[in-house]
């Protein structure tokens, strides 16, 4: 949702778009994950605990078509 709102509906453009932000927002989570505690804590653990709040955010901000 994040890159449909970045780039538009194009698809070719979306697709790498999805692609890069997908990856960065792993690659982030995953070293928080590493530093957060002497144990590792899962990654779906925290996926879920910083991606579903925003995506709720996304949900209530954005009111408008993907015209």
């Amino acid at each position: 949702h994040v890159a449909r709102m970045l780039v538009g509906p194009d698809f070719g453009r979306l697709l790498l778009a999805s692609v890069m932000l997908g990856g960065g927002y792993l690659v982030g989570v995953d070293a928080l994950a590493r530093s957060i505690a002497v144990t590792e804590t899962p990654l779906g653990i925290l996926t879920a605990a910083l991606g579903a709040p925003f995506f709720l955010y996304l949900l209530a901000t954005t009111r408008r078509g993907w015209q």
